[in-house]
């Protein structure tokens, strides 16, 4: 099966593919929440440290391992540990994962869509009615959007690594950075603007506190698709004589670009449409300022640029926000597809169809659990509180089980495949890695500290998700 592994056609095709998984809603939305309700330019500079000094390497760990191997999560972790039934679980969790996340990525993606639809057809006062969103994602129109969001994810995956995932990269990738760089130079040029820039890019180190330091680490780990089982899959696909160290540098870099673009974009605008505005004013929810908070202010518009000007600006934010969603969801789905492809030896076709009916049958389930569905409105509850099935998808695969596998990949490499053997893999097609620096640090840091780091993030998610008690603040 290694020798006819499908692979990327060039290192630039891997980069973008790579970095197009990364960059998602929340580089876009997430990162600049997290960096209004935690002190602006403090969370920057945290995130930024956290970025390439936690989970490059353990990038660097995922990718190594899928190369040597040229297999998916599943087939990875079966391979080095010979058949350990311990670390096979370690591979299962790194296939379901980044299915049961395509599940709820999906329904939001399908929600972008809709909104990028009722932007270009020029609804933007219905959008940015308080009470559409609710009304929306309870109506049946959302069941049309996603066959039509499932259909471009198929046409993408049908394609192959290269001539469906890889050229999919090259075309939207360079799209969403020039859209954003856009939308970054209109909002920049708007009254009052330069508030928002100061406070983004001006840190201020009296506000780092604990809190600062976990919602820069897990926005960093969760921003670079770490623990999803999809840098293990894309590593499966480089060709033996690439940069390992040096691709998964760019990778982290443009990742931190796209996110810290945002940032421009995102601040500087709700400083300047909204003068009054005050951080603790935003919602920690992505969700609440993609499709509640940024509306109104797109509406407040045209009284600047009239009404298609202010309908242009809301459908060019919404389509990057929608180039952004569909390069992650293709990037996560094709984990669960190349282990059906490598395990079940099944063609990319049949994988595709096997892995896309359970996605529709769990995504209907997330997509009704909003009140259309009391079973799945009201699923379950915990930490006193009730949780919709929706919910607990998010709680369970993306907020707890994460971390977790950055940390069992971490030990893996370390102590069941053995640094030395990871060392190895790294240093081919990259010589200038050997002995360097960068080596001795990642080679200590994955062993010792960066589980540490992972262990007591999983433990207090656990803690504070299900059972209400917080072990740091």
């Amino acid at each position: 099966m290694g020798a006819s592994r499908e692979q990327f056609g060039s290192r630039l095709g891997f980069i973008l593919a790579a970095a197009g998984s990364a960059v998602g809603i929340g580089n876009l939305v997430g990162f600049p929440v997290g960096a209004a309700k935690n002190g602006g330019g403090a969370f920057l500079f945290m995130y930024a440290i956290f970025v390439f000094f936690i989970c490059l390497p353990v990038m660097l760990a995922e990718m190594s391992v899928g190369r040597n191997t040229q297999k998916d999560p599943l087939g990875a972790y079966s391979i080095i540990s010979n058949k350990n039934p311990t670390w096979n679980i370690a591979g299962w969790l790194s296939i379901i994962t980044p299915f049961m996340i395509a599940v709820f990525y999906l329904v939001i993606t399908v929600w972008i869509f809709g909104y990028l639809v009722g932007a270009v057809t020029g609804n933007l006062a219905q959008l940015a009615d308080p009470a559409h969103f609710g009304t929306f994602i309870q109506s049946n129109t959302i069941f049309v959007y996603m066959a039509l969001v499932l259909a471009i994810v198929y046409f993408i995956l049908q394609g192959g690594v290269k001539q469906g995932i890889e050229k999919a990269a090259k075309t939207l990738m360079p799209a969403l950075f020039i859209m954003l760089v856009g939308m970054v130079i209109f909002v920049l040029t708007q009254d009052n603007a330069m508030a928002g820039v100061k406070f983004y890019l001006i840190p201020d180190f009296s506000k780092i506190d604990s809190g600062v330091v976990n919602g820069a680490l897990s926005q960093a780990f969760f921003s670079l698709s770490l623990g999803m089982g999809i840098m293990i899959t894309y590593g499966s696909y480089i060709d033996k004589r690439a940069d390992i160290p040096g691709s998964a540098k760019l990778v982290a870099l443009t990742d931190t670009a796209v996110a810290f673009t945002a940032g421009l974009m995102i601040l500087p605008a709700i400083y300047s449409f909204n003068p009054e505005v005050k951080p603790e004013d935003l919602s920690d929810s992505s969700v609440s300022l993609i499709f509640t908070f940024l509306p109104k202010i797109f509406l407040a518009l045209q009284t600047s640029i009239g009404f298609v000007g202010a309908s242009a600006v809301a459908s060019t934010f919404f389509l990057l926000v929608f180039f952004a969603a569909i390069t992650s969801l293709v990037s996560i789905f094709e984990v669960p597809v190349a282990a059906l492809m490598s395990e079940k030896k099944l063609s990319r076709k049949k994988a595709l169809l096997a892995c896309g009916f359970l996605l529709i049958v769990l995504s209907l389930m997330c997509a009704v659990s909003f009140g259309m569905v009391g079973f799945f409105t009201e699923f379950t509850s915990y930490a006193g509180a009730n949780k919709s099935f929706f919910d607990v998808v998010i709680d369970v695969f993306y907020d707890t089980i994460l971390p977790l596998n950055g940390l069992l990949i971490c030990l893996f490499v370390s102590y069941r495949w053995k640094k030395q053997n990871f060392n190895k893999e790294l240093e081919s097609g990259a010589p200038n890695y050997k002995s360097s620096l960068f080596e001795k640090y990642v080679d200590v840091s994955v062993g010792t500290f960066i589980p540490a780091i992972l262990l007591v993030i999983f433990v207090n998610t656990v803690a504070s998700k299900y059972f209400g008690v917080t072990l740091i603040g």
